[in-house]
């Protein structure tokens, strides 16, 4: 039998594609809310039909207005309201943090019922380290800020992770494979359904392979970290130091990017001093 739940916002995972994936705590979650906050009513109305379940229902996602938010706070107090995304956990690249802060400061009970997430079924198929890694969400659609986006990762020592759709991952993979070389990579696509794969690589390779051969589903793309023994690239330290130039003195940047990318000093200043000019 169902128990009632506790009055206040409830973060419920939802499958990403394979709906046995529900968790039985996260299906009892979503019968006996209050209401569910979903970012498309039609998306989530298909999973309600899946476990039997008749909730009312509102849209929330990074259009919702500031009244709206306030006017669900307000009403936290005395329902159980249930927040989901259309496929995953929510919060992971969508905005509903805001919702959790005003929730908390409102005084209001916030509770997590943990299940699927991309992300990290991504780095379980990948075959790369796991034990530092780096979310990026959506790299931006200009080629500047996208540009200047992996400039910010470039000497980060950890493995990367980060989601994209299928008519620009070509695109996505050569601006990465242009900054950081030929590290290792992986694109796994449909995570959870029927023709779920990961295909694995350098960056390079993955280029080759879907320059012409764009494909559908969700994409997540995992890029191992900088290459262990070999000197970092004429690319990725000028990347690394004209971040780093954006708020150090020259000196300073290339002491910094110097132990961050194992590079000699000298090289590292040098190199300061021509892209500091």
């Amino acid at each position: 039998m169902d128990k009632e739940l506790t009055a206040g916002l409830h973060i419920v995972a939802t499958p990403i594609g394979n709906l046995g994936d529900l968790s039985p705590r996260a299906a009892e979650t979503l019968r006996n809310a209050d209401r569910i906050l979903a970012e498309d009513t039609r998306v989530t109305a298909k999973l309600l039909a899946h476990i039997d379940a008749k909730v009312p229902m509102s849209r929330y996602d990074d259009h919702s207005s500031e009244a709206e938010r306030e006017s669900i706070v307000a009403r936290l107090g005395t329902e159980a309201i249930a927040l989901v995304s259309d496929a995953g956990t929510p919060l992971i690249s969508d905005p509903g943090y805001k919702l959790v802060r005003a929730a908390r400061a409102a005084g209001h009970s916030v509770l997590t019922i943990p299940g699927p997430s991309a992300l990290i079924a991504a780095l379980t198929l990948a075959g790369l380290p796991t034990d530092r890694f780096l979310f990026l969400g959506f790299l931006p659609a200009k080629a500047k800020a996208r540009s200047d986006a992996i400039a910010e990762v470039a000497a980060v020592r950890a493995t990367l992770v980060l989601y994209e759709s299928g008519p620009r991952l070509a695109h996505t993979l050569s601006a990465l494979g242009e900054q950081l070389g030929p590290r290792e990579a992986a694109v796994a696509r449909e995570i959870s359904k029927l023709h779920e794969e990961c295909v694995t690589g350098t960056l390079p390779e993955l280029v080759e392979r879907y320059a012409d051969q764009p494909p559908k589903g969700e994409i997540v793309i995992v890029i191992g970290p900088p290459l262990a023994g070999a000197e970092a690239g004429d690319e990725e330290l000028n990347a690394a130091l004209d971040e780093a130039l954006s708020r150090l003195s020259p000196s300073r940047a290339a002491a910094e990017v110097a132990d961050a990318l194992k590079v000699p000093r000298k090289r590292a200043y040098a190199r300061a001093l021509e892209r500091s000019k």
